[in-house]
């Protein structure tokens, strides 16, 4: 299923506006973009869960249709007549949260840790080097010492 303008206009509780008129196309670019966000950060929109992507993909543009601006308040005086209108903390484009990509990607959820004991490249790193438990370099020195630990006693 894909989000459409009417799946909008029921997450905000309005009517759904006539599909030629400007709030319409608005709304219809906002998925797009959310869309295209999506794919640029995830790839392919076909290994994803589909109902995750559409309620990501509808809360995201419904955010964005209740706070369309970046401005914090617009004033418009006629007289003397006033009227305010107050936004709270919109980025002023689509906008996914972190707690969305989260539901997007399960391999962003992360885990307690991971141990691989399968040696890298024909790289042999100690059992306590810190690739083994997730880290972004090599502790033991096996990187840089013809694929054998350097830094530490080990057979």
């Amino acid at each position: 299923m894909a989000v459409s303008i009417a799946d909008i206009a029921v997450a905000l509780g309005r009517e759904v506006p006539d599909d030629d008129s400007i709030e319409a196309r608005q709304w219809q670019m906002w998925i797009d973009d959310a869309l295209l966000l999506i794919e640029a950060r995830l790839g392919d929109l076909a290994g994803l869960n589909p109902l995750n992507l559409d309620y990501v993909v509808r809360e995201a543009v419904a955010a964005q249709v209740r706070r369309p601006d970046d401005a914090t308040s617009v004033e418009v005086g006629v007289d003397d007549g006033r009227v305010t209108k107050r936004y709270s903390s919109s980025r002023g484009r689509v906008f996914i949260r972190d707690e969305w990509w989260k539901l997007l990607d399960p391999a962003s959820r992360g885990s307690a840790f991971v141990v691989d004991l399968a040696p890298q490249w024909g790289t042999v790193h100690a059992p306590w080097c810190s690739l083994h438990f997730g880290g972004d370099y090599c502790s033991c020195g096996a990187n840089i010492g013809r694929g054998q630990p350097i830094h530490e006693d080990w057979p």
